[in-house]
């Protein structure tokens, strides 16, 4: 990550969003791996079902503006689901983290909630990023669906396994069912794949470990017509630290 992300950054990205759930030993994520995330030229970080995996990072939800947990959690919950930030260059972007319902948990309604905060972030903005962190492929379609010519992107997480349906749909919203994983290629989403067998094999608990080396970065850049808000492109990212391209 340290490698990959700063010769994507350089390729002229204004804004860099990042879903950092797993950042720390592949569940959860610390207040320290969230500095190091901005330290690397991240600008916001999103989350999803893990995020409270790591009880030090509840306070830290409340402190830090950049770092979002999804938005359809009840009210009371600490932390923010949604924020608008300034790109270096000035250009303010709205980010939008929505967790899925779909062999989730039963959360709010992340398209109920979509509507109700992208309202409000429209206010400030038309340039707005929504992260929509679920499982089922149709739930994360739909959104795209329901939220083109609203907002700029929806971008799929959770599954850790890159999808190619990148596109622009009709009403001029980016749409990627999911974003994919940055970590080790040689693993089960991330985990040791040994681990990861014995547990398919025996149906017994083990302890999960996250797997080494052959370290991919995986995401999408999307090109916004800030005067519209709407998106002009969209293109997928697999860079790993032995390749060149996108």
């Amino acid at each position: 990550m340290t490698e990959l992300l700063p010769t994507v950054i350089g390729e002229g990205i204004d804004f860099v969003i990042a879903n950092g759930e797993n950042a720390s030993g592949g569940m959860g994520i610390t207040p320290a791996h969230a500095g190091m995330l901005f330290d690397m030229g991240v600008h916001c970080i999103t989350s999803g079902n893990h995020i409270w995996k790591k009880k030090e990072i509840i306070p830290f939800l409340d402190q830090e503006p950049r770092l979002l947990r999804p938005a359809n959690y009840p009210p009371g919950v600490p932390g923010r689901g949604s924020g608008i930030y300034t790109t270096p260059q000035g250009s303010k972007v709205g980010v939008l983290n929505l967790e899925g319902q779909v062999f989730m948990r039963p959360l709010l309604s992340p398209f109920k909630t979509a509507e109700e905060h992208i309202a409000a972030l429209r206010r400030e903005t038309k340039v707005i990023i929504v992260d929509f962190h679920a499982e089922a492929t149709s739930e994360k379609v739909a959104l795209g669906w329901f939220l083109d010519g609203q907002v700029s992107a929806v971008l799929g997480t959770h599954t850790h396994v890159q999808t190619s349906d990148d596109r622009v749909l009709p009403g001029g919203t980016a749409y990627l069912t999911d974003m994919g994983m940055t970590g080790p290629q040689d693993s089960v989403i991330g985990i040791k794949k040994e681990i990861a067998l014995e547990r398919f094999l025996t149906l017994l608990p083990n302890k999960f470990e996250p797997a080494t080396g052959n370290v991919e970065l995986q995401g999408a850049i999307v090109e916004v017509d800030e005067n519209t808000g709407l998106s002009v492109g969209i293109r997928r990212v697999k860079r790993g630290t032995n390749q060149a391209g996108p």
